[in-house]
């Protein structure tokens, strides 16, 4: 490796020392012609089947009197290994008192947590096919891909008599089996 000096400079009144970064030589790669040699290794990767699922918020909006059916959709992603099997369930949500066959929502302000209003889940758009946790009974069977599969979740708020206004909500749990 060659030293450099610095290298002052002047510019009207004032004097910088601007340091100089010492060269560095490349070697160049020898070539040899004696001969070769080789090895080869093995690269593995064990897959297992395994899921993933994930969901969006179901949201039936803001209404007054509950006179008619309110009807929204959300939607599910399932992710699993390619071939491999499984079943979606849905539980009958957070509220004491709810069941998949009659699942509630409850209010959430202070001294109406109580008070619930009555909605379903629903495999199909007809909304005739209640969304249950009981493999083979009520779930929605698929095969993954190894991409992302999105399944429709169908909810409605059948009409029912109006409790007082606030936030009705529950918490329902989406589980995959594989």
């Amino acid at each position: 490796m060659k030293r450099q000096h610095a290298l002052a400079v002047v510019t009207g009144l004032s004097i910088a020392f601007m340091p100089v970064l010492p060269v560095v030589e490349v070697a160049n790669a020898a070539v040899y012609s004696n001969g070769t040699a080789t090895a080869t290794f093995n690269v593995t990767l064990t897959l297992q089947a395994n899921c993933a699922i994930s969901a969006n918020p179901l949201a039936f909006g803001t209404n007054g009197v509950l006179a008619t059916a309110i009807n929204q959709q959300t939607t599910l992603a399932v992710t699993c290994t390619n071939t491999t099997p499984y079943n979606v369930g849905l539980d009958a949500g957070s509220v004491t008192g709810s069941s998949v066959t009659a699942r509630l929502m409850a209010g959430t302000a202070t001294g109406n947590t109580t008070t619930t209003v009555g909605f379903q889940l629903y495999q199909d758009a007809g909304r005739t096919t209640i969304w249950g946790n009981t493999q083979g009974t009520n779930t929605v069977a698929g095969t993954g891909t190894g991409s992302a599969q999105t399944i429709n979740v169908y909810g409605q708020v059948p009409a029912q008599t109006t409790p007082r206004p606030d936030t009705y909500q529950t918490t329902v749990t989406a589980t995959v089996y594989f």
